[in-house]
């Protein structure tokens, strides 16, 4: 359940990373697989966070020849794309199986 609650953290609005860095700190001593697991979840928001600051800078560069809706598009699928992989991970977790994420950057180690 741990393993799957740190995942599922990163759904919770404005706070994800947080939240999922006090289960993971919490809960990685009682079961080790809840470090693995926090871990992976951390680095997929963190990753997250870095796409989306990264859009939103190009969106403001382009914003400036009239091509900021270019970039503007890629918000819903981002979030898509960012919601469907969580709940993946939390569904794969809570079978106890093992699963990365796909272009997760491997910050926290």
């Amino acid at each position: 359940m741990w393993n799957m609650l740190c995942h599922l953290a990163g759904l919770v609005p404005c706070i994800p990373c947080l939240l999922t860095v006090l289960i993971w700190q919490l809960k990685k001593g009682e079961f080790p697989s809840v470090d693995v697991h926090g871990k992976r979840a951390l680095n997929f928001q963190i990753t997250m966070v870095i796409v989306w600051v990264a859009c939103i800078i190009a969106s403001i560069i382009l914003s400036f020849i009239h091509l900021h809706f270019l970039v503007s598009l890629l918000f819903p699928l981002i979030g898509l794309a960012y919601l469907i992989l969580v709940i993946m991970a939390g569904i794969k977790a809570n079978n106890g199986e093992d699963w990365k994420y796909p272009w997760s950057l491997e910050l926290v180690k």
